[in-house]
């Protein structure tokens, strides 16, 4: 079957290689042409179609018609390995974002109807705040000052699913896929990425509010000498035995004013914690701390970040604690903009082929943005 690609537009590839160029780069490893050549159209339609990414609505408008059954066999049912397809966004993205500042892990929310799809439970999640049938993910950005890129992906398989054997063949899911805590998911997404892709490490930042587990999170990381900022709960069973100082008895302190939040000011405050910390951070002359953050006139602290990082300058390490915006905000683009929501199919490697070609999709556009920015007068980027 031949398929005739209907034109780019100008406002996609206008100053950035083409749509195909970059196709070529992050596909490569595609085995098949005829692979390579549906995952180019799929990027299109998640690149320039408005509105919702259906398959259908794909075929008509990217490939002509007729395509239905090429695209979705491509996406749920062909056994492509999505692996080297990050690896290749990932080396992508590191030199777009020029030496990332962070790896930001964000929860990624997929409500549904039914219980047929993939990890789907009436489950809680903590981006939220509350409980609905849905599938859970987590998602690994690259971050950095002029944006993030989300190169890696876990998809959360709530207990329910270890045993139900008809679900798990119905929804081609492996053997070795079965219900862990979200901390072994971080971990196993940092082993990936500094063991088999060769990605220099950044500070990992997580939000483990919500988690009772956070200690086995900070000794994987510490066992793997990785820096870390992990926010946490102030009543954190973590933190059970380290109570968070008042204002006027802690450590280190800094007035920092959010220039995004009109004018609020807040004051940070990091302790030390004494011991507990693995040797393999301690050689390198790491200790383990407590960032508080305490805005003017509220009479306890708003947020509480677990750290590695008691050596760095204060306002780097602030830096790294509010860095997660940057990671939300491109979230939000890739509901809003690459249809990461419009998923249509129910196995499991169709979720990670899906997930995989939108975070594609949203580089490509980032870095259209980024060198968009750079040509115009008055909008470069100032270093950071």
């Amino acid at each position: 079957m031949t398929i005739a690609l209907r034109a780019e537009p100008d406002n996609v590839t206008r100053g950035y290689e083409s749509l195909t160029e970059f196709c070529h780069q992050m596909l490569l490893d595609l085995p098949r042409s005829d692979q390579r050549r549906w995952g180019e159209i799929y990027l299109r339609g998640l690149v320039s179609l408005c509105g919702r990414k259906s398959i259908r609505r794909i075929s008509e408008e990217i490939a002509g018609g007729g395509a239905d059954q090429g695209i979705q066999q491509f996406v749920n049912q062909s056994p492509w390995d999505w692996a080297p397809v990050r690896r290749n966004l990932a080396t992508y993205a590191v030199a777009l974002l020029g030496q990332p500042r962070a790896w930001v892990v964000e929860e990624v929310v997929t409500p549904k109807n039914g219980a047929s799809s993939v990890g789907v439970a009436r489950q809680y999640a903590p981006s939220l705040g509350r409980t609905l049938n849905c599938q859970i993910g987590l998602g690994l950005f690259l971050t950095g000052d002029a944006g993030a890129v989300p190169v890696n992906w876990r998809l959360l398989l709530p207990s329910t699913w270890d045993q139900d054997e008809v679900r798990r063949a119905r929804t081609h899911l492996p053997a070795e896929e079965v219900h862990r805590p979200r901390w072994r998911y971080v971990l196993d997404m940092a082993d990936e990425m500094v063991g088999d892709w060769g990605v220099d490490p950044t500070p990992v930042v997580v939000d483990a509010r919500h988690e009772s587990t956070v200690d086995r999170l900070v000794l994987g990381l510490e066992e793997r000498e990785l820096p870390y900022v992990i926010a946490v709960a102030p009543g954190s069973p973590v933190l059970a035995d380290q109570p968070v100082r008042t204002a006027g008895r802690a450590g280190t302190s800094l007035v920092w004013r959010d220039t995004a939040g009109a004018g609020l000011v807040s004051r940070f405050f990091l302790q030390q914690l004494p011991g507990r910390v693995r040797a393999g951070s301690l050689a390198r002359g790491r200790s383990r701390g407590l960032l508080t953050e305490w805005p003017a006139g509220r009479p306890r602290p708003t947020g509480a970040w677990l750290t590695n990082l008691t050596t760095v300058p204060p306002a780097q390490l602030i830096g790294l604690a509010r860095i997660r915006h940057q990671a939300r905000q491109e979230m939000s683009r890739l509901y809003d903009e690459f249809g990461l929501n419009h998923f249509e199919g129910r196995s499991f490697r169709g979720w990670q082929h899906h997930v995989t070609l939108v975070s594609l999709a949203q580089a490509f556009v980032l870095g259209h943005r980024l060198r968009d920015r750079e040509e115009s007068p008055g909008l470069r980027r100032s270093p950071a």
